[in-house]
């Protein structure tokens, strides 16, 4: 097995796979009806998957709108944690949305989650608010953060 990194757009032959992700990773999962629905018919979605060699070890997506990036999810295979995957990962979703124009990005977290909370606020995202009970597995506010993004121009000025 490769232990090179790849990323492609994902498919609906991917769903099964994520389902595997999506259900290790979170307490309140998406069904396959949401995934399926996702990639045919909300064309504000983009989602990728994460590959190993032939292995699928994580997913993410967002909506693009106008020029805002929503994050809807992302997650790494608990196997691969410690590994900074999921900060790759979130690199890869936020070139993706700056070169599908997007100059915002914002996303919802547990405010339990100080994993993930950690990862953000190293990425450049800020507090925004909060969402109360946003989560309907047990009622859990929900942190709104939100960073700007560079344009295209300014990225490619910072990569050489």
């Amino acid at each position: 097995m490769s232990d090179r990194i790849t990323f492609r757009k994902m498919t609906v032959r991917d769903i099964e796979n994520v389902l595997l992700i999506e259900r290790q990773a979170f307490t309140s999962p998406w069904s396959r009806n949401a995934f399926y629905g996702e990639l045919t018919e909300n064309h504000f979605a983009r989602y990728i998957v994460m590959m190993m060699g032939d292995e699928m070890i994580g997913y993410g997506g967002m909506w693009i709108i106008i020029d805002e990036a929503h994050v809807t999810n992302v997650a790494v295979v608990p196997a691969y944690h410690g590994k900074k995957l999921g900060e790759r990962l979130f690199r890869h979703l936020m070139a993706e949305a700056i070169a599908r124009g997007a100059r915002k990005m914002t996303l919802e977290v547990r405010v339990s989650n100080d994993k993930a909370r950690g990862l953000y606020q190293k990425m450049g995202f800020l507090d925004g608010g909060i969402r109360r009970g946003y989560y309907t597995d047990n009622q859990e506010d929900a942190l709104v953060m939100y960073r700007d993004l560079p344009s295209i121009e300014e990225e490619k000025g910072s990569n050489g």
